[in-house]
């Protein structure tokens, strides 16, 4: 019998608190990882809020993305990813960090998604005030959509103080010889890309550079689109994922793309309170070594 995700940690029993490594320190703070243009701490795994926080003004509508939020924080976590591509993802995020009072703890990441210099103006002034706040963390040109035309303008509210952070996403593998070369030609704090388990073309070269010129890397997509994580359900967890940490097939997937030193966060996306509890855990214990990522790949892929 093929069993869904929540069967599965419901099978389990994972919880917020799961896992052997919180078991022997209670107190373990989520992993954190540099960000080079800076150097300020991010903790390891945040949420993406594509098709999963473009939901309703019902309350009932609400309520589970509330709680993804609220799971998240509770963790250590800070990360928040979105866009105006989003749907209603925007206004959402803005709306539930605004009644909850924890706009503080929360890294707002964003995107720019329009072509000219006075709409991406237009659109980021809107984009703030769906979001209710007057900085935003990180303002990301999506899908390197016309970025010539508003990278000046993010250089610029930078240096006001109106976005901490600026950066670069593009999410397919056809996009990446256009993403390094924008990579190299420009400074950036933040590249946005896709890598998975089953997607590792970022390996050979992306993430590299990344490393090379201190850029931060955010990872989407890092179930593989969730195909991965759908097909390996109905499978038994290996063994050797308590080496790990690991007690869910997410977290071994969220572990795999986090063992490569260069990434600096990954966003998995979830509309689901039980799902954002069993990823933040690939934010505690140890990682894959290179013996155990070939082993990863070999067993799980091949």
């Amino acid at each position: 019998m093929k069993l869904t995700r929540s069967a599965l940690l419901s099978l389990t029993g994972t919880s917020l608190l799961a896992g052997r490594h919180v078991a022997a320190q209670p107190a373990a703070q989520m992993n954190r990882r540099r960000i080079p243009s800076s150097g300020e701490l991010l903790p390891v795994v945040g949420v993406g809020t594509w098709r999963t926080f473009d939901v309703g003004s019902k309350p009932e509508d609400r309520a589970p993305v509330a709680d993804v939020l609220r799971v998240l924080f509770e963790a250590g976590g800070s990360v928040i990813d979105t866009s105006p591509m989003y749907g209603a993802a925007e206004a959402v995020v803005g709306s539930l960090l605004a009644a909850a009072g924890s706009r503080s703890k929360a890294f707002l990441a964003t995107k720019v998604w329009t072509s000219g210099r006075d709409s991406g103006i237009a659109q980021m002034q809107a984009s703030m005030r769906l979001l209710r706040t007057d900085r935003i963390d990180l303002m990301q040109i999506h899908n390197l959509v016309d970025w010539r035309a508003h990278l000046p303008t993010l250089r610029a509210w930078k240096d006001d103080g109106r976005i901490r952070y600026l950066g670069i996403t593009h999410y397919t593998q056809s996009a990446h010889d256009e993403l390094e070369r924008v990579m190299r030609a420009e400074k950036w704090d933040f590249v946005q890309l896709n890598y998975a388990l089953d997607d590792r073309a970022v390996e050979q070269r992306l993430l590299p550079l990344a490393a090379e010129r201190g850029i931060a890397v955010i990872v989407n997509q890092p179930f593989g689109g969730g195909g991965l994580l759908r097909k390996l359900s109905a499978r038994k967890l290996p063994d050797w994922a308590g080496e790990i940490d690991v007690t869910s097939w997410a977290q071994l997937l969220l572990k795999f793309v986090l063992a490569n030193p260069a990434v600096t966060c990954v966003i998995p996306g979830t509309g689901k309170p039980e799902h954002m509890k069993d990823n933040l855990q690939a934010g505690f214990g140890t990682y894959p070594d290179a013996a155990l990522l070939k082993r990863m790949v070999a067993e799980i892929v091949t």
